[in-house]
């Protein structure tokens, strides 16, 4: 199996998503199931069906992110020395040279990207144009609005 890459807060998260899937949300449904059982027929019993339905989504979950967890690569940048080099995880801060505006990113792995809170996925066309790229280098990256180029002005491993 591949690898994922995410980060420890990343894998902190899918962790807590999980236990709550496994210990409150499944036996809430197993009652559902039970309690629409109840009601007889189960041909034309909505609650049941509906049940089941909410059943087969949470365990197809819980199967998803055992699956991610057990192929997980986690990385912690913060015990590593920044040399200002961009790697998984590291904290960027870019400039972008036509509109003069300062953006920064964190690049984490694809279940944590969260663009509101400039969080992005290493497979973005940004990180991946970033990846590997030093302080103080500009670059070039094609996004879906087209070429635009960038100059490093900050990397943290935070």
């Amino acid at each position: 199996m591949t690898k994922v890459p995410m980060t420890v807060v990343g894998a902190e998260q899918l962790r807590k998503e999980l236990d709550i899937l496994k210990f409150e949300r499944r036996p809430k449904i197993t009652e559902a199931i039970a309690s629409a059982r109840e009601l007889g027929d189960l041909k034309e019993n909505a609650e049941y069906h509906a049940a089941r339905e909410e059943q087969g989504i949470c365990e197809a979950r819980i199967r998803d992110i055992e699956g991610k967890l057990s192929n997980a690569q986690i990385i912690d940048v913060t015990k590593m020395v920044n040399s200002g080099r961009i790697i998984f995880g590291a904290t960027v801060t870019i400039l972008n040279l036509d509109t003069e505006v300062e953006v920064t990113y964190r690049i984490v792995g694809d279940d944590e990207a969260n663009i509101k809170e400039n969080l992005i996925s290493v497979n973005s066309p940004i990180a991946r144009g970033l990846v590997g790229k030093n302080l103080d280098d500009e670059v070039s990256i094609t996004t879906p609005g087209g070429l635009t180029d960038y100059e490093i002005t900050a990397v943290e491993y935070r």
